[in-house]
């Protein structure tokens, strides 16, 4: 590719759900089980349904746009040029940023990470980091991500799956904090009150 906006969302997108299998897999080898890994919950498995079809989605279009001319795919003319041109640049190195603070937050949860939720389990609750004012900073970021892709790429179908995807996230954020909030109790509450889903809270609820 010669587009550098276009292969660095490429970059950090292929990475960032090649980290995620490989994060899977140790976590099955691990527990054994595909609790965490596959949704055992009827709510998330019905997301999934939708989900995993726009993850590979994401993981296609922009690729295809590199090698791709026809028109609905590739990347427009009008996003090649004057100041759209350096708005997808922005977007570029903010897909690069976006992936090395999702790597940052893994590390920070480690065994406690999970792919989906798993009834009755309660992992540790991570307040450290960015997880300090954002209950939800891997979303948070993955929002990001796939808003930079679209940027980079303005096309039907990109924006199409952000557009689900970040919908998605935060049906899942919402019913992570349902879950979350019967495994650790007041705990939870207190930090539900002291941060935001998404952004930091700006006053803390009482």
């Amino acid at each position: 590719m010669d587009d550098l906006p276009l292969t660095a969302a490429t970059a950090s997108v292929w990475i960032y759900w090649f980290i995620v299998g490989a994060m899977s897999w140790r976590v099955r080898r691990r527990t054994r089980r595909l609790a965490g890994v596959v949704p055992e919950d009827k709510v998330e498995q019905a997301m999934w349904l939708v989900w995993v079809p726009m993850v590979v989605l994401w993981m296609a279009l922009p690729m295809i746009a590199g090698h791709s001319r026809a028109p609905h795919l590739s990347v427009p003319a009008f996003a090649r040029e004057g100041v759209y041109a350096n708005l997808r640049g922005l977007a570029g190195g903010l897909a690069v940023v976006a992936l090395v603070l999702t790597i940052e937050c893994w590390k920070r949860m480690g065994r406690s990470w999970r792919m989906a939720v798993t009834p009755g389990e309660r992992t540790e609750l991570i307040t450290t980091g960015l997880y300090r004012s954002i209950r939800h900073p891997i979303y948070a970021l993955s929002i990001l991500l796939v808003v930079a892709c679209a940027l980079v790429l303005p096309t039907a179908p990109m924006i199409a799956v952000a557009l689900v995807n970040v919908t998605l996230l935060h049906l899942k954020a919402r019913h992570e904090e349902r879950h979350l909030l019967a495994a650790h109790g007041e705990v939870y509450a207190a930090y539900l009150r002291t941060t935001g889903r998404f952004l930091p809270r700006l006053f803390a609820s009482r």
